[in-house]
């Protein structure tokens, strides 16, 4: 009585949780996309608020945009002004080193 009603379903569910686990960690592998660490680098040197005052949902996609030349850093509205000229430094590296390449 106590085999059947607690351990089996028990040991059906860890079976199946193992298995779902497994598959999680197959997939996520297959379909692994390597990110340019350059977009965490500008994220760093954005506020990190993820208002979405600039258009983009979020720093991150902000991040995407400035390294593409499809936002100015400007576009940031809670960016203080102090912070500004390093931004505008690390993407005027950036773009110098995209031409070299």
């Amino acid at each position: 009585m106590f085999w059947d009603n607690i351990v089996v379903p028990a040991l059906i569910l860890a079976g199946i949780g193992f298995v779902l686990g497994l598959l999680i960690f197959v997939v996520g592998k297959a379909f692994y996309v390597e990110e340019d660490p350059s977009i965490e680098e500008v994220v760093e040197l954005l506020p990190k608020y993820n208002c979405g005052a600039c258009g983009y949902p979020g720093c991150k996609e902000m991040a995407s945009g400035l390294l593409s030349g499809e936002a100015k850093p400007n576009l940031c509205k809670p960016m203080k002004k102090e912070s500004l000229p390093a931004l505008e430094a690390y993407l005027k590296d950036y773009f110098a080193k995209q031409k070299e390449a």
